[in-house]
């Protein structure tokens, strides 16, 4: 056990490793989608006004609780109250499910960036290239072992020296290639037209399920009840502001989901239109992306640079989801940081292989009619994360009451102009919104409605 809790080093460094757990692929391949689905922007303007309210309380909660007991969520939660030591248990259990599947779709990301390294744009456009690709039983295991074993190294270097460094040199290089490519795709011939399918607000589209798409697509985005923001919150020095941490959480995962719209949905308007924002997900970035790649001028660089953006979000997102896996081990079981990354690595084979052989030679093998890896998406991110987030609110709303969040927030004497907003969202309205969450979610995968 480590005597003294590992630390940040300061305010910019929680950021960028909060905002790079936050900015992962969700942003990226569903966010544009749905927006483009939903209204263009009537479903940004949704998105925003529940980011700086929903997602303020949610995010400011967790880092709260992560800060003010100084433990992973595995023991946070029992700390506030001792009747809520399962939420812990939920909270740490999210980031077990969703660690082994999300490095499967890594090692996806990290094979098309060696493809496009290699200048095979027409191969990689091809329609059978991807599902060739996931159904061999091999290749994707290759990439999956890569993916995990660079996840794995950064965490084993620790707070300071792993996460906190990677997160302040990737999260700028995402954010510049993420500009780049979007202020490229604006060049495009037609490229306004898609830009204002984007942009333009279409009320005719606009329903309740505008609203719960954006819920949940904020959900998942900001990395809410995973129990990271908890564990990137107990290596949160005391003296750092944590209002304006959140609102720079916000502003970058915000910004980083509106550019991934600019940067996809006018190139893949110019040369599929409409019909090609139909897919989302993995069909959209790895089936009709490398076709707009293969018809746009210069396709071959703006690909490769595209996947690496893709693979340095994804890198930020896999190490925060094994820190609140390793963390809790830590404070757990007292064991050391590489006993707690042994556990992760068996966890990511154990459950890892499966959900890339699930696509291939054992896709045959449905649960509740999904594939491995989609009931591991599904049950985490639909079921026990809106779960955990709606006890969490009971917790703080309604047991140990707001005032331990704000007291929390304030202890240094900062002003926490959001306070009253925070106690309605708490109590009130983010339990209301959570219980949307998980029936839209529940009702969409029994195919009664549709997101």
């Amino acid at each position: 056990m480590e005597k003294k809790r590992s630390n940040f080093s300061g305010g910019l460094g929680f950021v960028f490793a909060a905002a790079g757990s936050a900015v992962g692929l969700g942003n990226i391949w569903r966010f544009p989608y749905l927006a483009a689905q939903y209204g263009g922007g009537i479903f940004i303007l949704v998105y925003l006004i529940l980011a700086v309210t929903f997602g303020f309380a949610m995010l400011t909660a967790e880092i709260a609780i992560g800060r003010k007991t100084k433990l992973s969520p595995v023991l946070a939660y029992k700390k506030l109250n001792s009747k809520f030591g399962f939420l812990g248990v939920l909270a740490v259990i999210v980031p077990i499910i969703i660690c082994p599947y999300y490095c499967v779709i890594g090692g996806w990301v990290t094979k098309y960036v060696t493809v496009y390294a290699q200048g095979l744009v027409t191969q990689a456009a091809g329609d059978n290239y991807f599902s060739d690709f996931i159904s061999n039983p091999w290749s994707p295991l290759i990439f999956f072992l890569i993916f995990m074993g660079i996840s794995v190294c950064v965490i084993l270097l620790g707070v300071k020296n792993g996460i906190e460094k990677i997160s302040k040199f990737l999260m700028p290089m995402l954010i510049i290639l993420t500009i780049g490519i979007s202020v490229y795709a604006l060049t495009l011939p037609g490229a306004l037209d898609g830009v204002a399918y984007y942009l333009v607000p279409d009320f005719s589209k606009f329903s309740i399920m505008t609203v719960a798409g954006a819920l949940g697509q904020l959900f998942y985005s900001m990395s809410l009840a995973m129990g990271i923001m908890v564990t990137y919150g107990s290596y949160t020095k005391n003296e750092i502001n944590l209002t304006k941490s959140v609102n720079q959480i916000e502003i970058f995962d915000s910004a980083v989901a509106l550019l991934a719209g600019l940067m996809i949905i006018p190139a893949v308007y110019v040369f599929s239109g409409e019909a090609g924002l139909a897919n989302s997900g993995p069909g959209l970035m790895f089936m009709t992306l490398p076709k707009v790649f293969n018809q746009m001028p210069g396709g071959d660089i703006v690909a490769l640079l595209f996947f690496i953006l893709v693979f340095f979000a994804a890198i930020t997102s896999a190490i925060s989801i094994m820190e609140a896996i390793v963390s809790s081990l830590m404070d757990k079981f007292h064991v050391k940081r590489w006993v707690g990354c042994i556990v992760v690595i068996g966890l990511c084979l154990l459950m890892g292989i499966p959900s890339s052989l699930g696509n291939g030679i054992w896709s045959d093998f449905k649960i509740f009619g999904m594939d491995i890896l989609s009931f591991f998406d599904f049950f985490s991110n639909s079921i026990l994360m809106p779960i955990v987030a709606f006890f969490t609110c009971i917790l703080i709303g309604w047991v140990t009451k707001p005032k331990t969040i704000t007291d929390e927030v304030t202890r240094n004497g900062e002003p926490f102009k959001r306070k009253g907003l925070f106690n309605v969202m708490i109590k009130y309205v983010a339990p209301v919104c959570l219980i949307i969450i998980l029936v839209t979610s529940i009702l969409t995968q029994c195919g009664i409605i549709k997101i």
